[in-house]
């Protein structure tokens, strides 16, 4: 088990998933992932929906987050819930990269579709 995980802060050109903690790396209950996000760029599902609970966690930049036909601009220390079921989607409509935390659970199934459009 590694203990310890480095977030890559560095830049991107296009929408860069880093996943930091998965069954693959001995987790149980939940997966982490880093999400990358340039200026422009969004969710490649558009709007979808989770057969798990997602939260997400601003770092840096501002994103643009659509919940239930509700519009939210989320800058840095934002602290996005998307329960299970809802229907969302999510972009970088500023002009910086954005990065944020994506934290599910329980652990999506590897063998399931990660989410389905809504």
């Amino acid at each position: 088990m590694e203990y310890v995980r480095k977030v890559d802060f560095g830049p991107v050109n296009e929408y860069f998933v880093q996943t930091l903690f998965d069954h693959t790396s001995g987790a149980k209950t939940c997966r982490i992932n880093c999400i990358k996000t340039p200026a422009g760029g969004g969710s490649p599902a558009g709007m979808h929906v989770h057969n798990f609970d997602q939260i997400l966690y601003i770092l840096k930049g501002t994103m643009d987050i659509e919940i239930e036909n509700k519009q939210y601009n989320c800058g840095p220390g934002s602290l996005v819930i998307l329960p299970t079921g809802a229907r969302h989607r999510q972009w970088n409509g500023g002009g910086e990269l954005a990065i944020h935390l994506a934290f599910q659970v329980p652990l999506p199934d590897p063998n399931a579709p990660f989410s389905q459009p809504a």
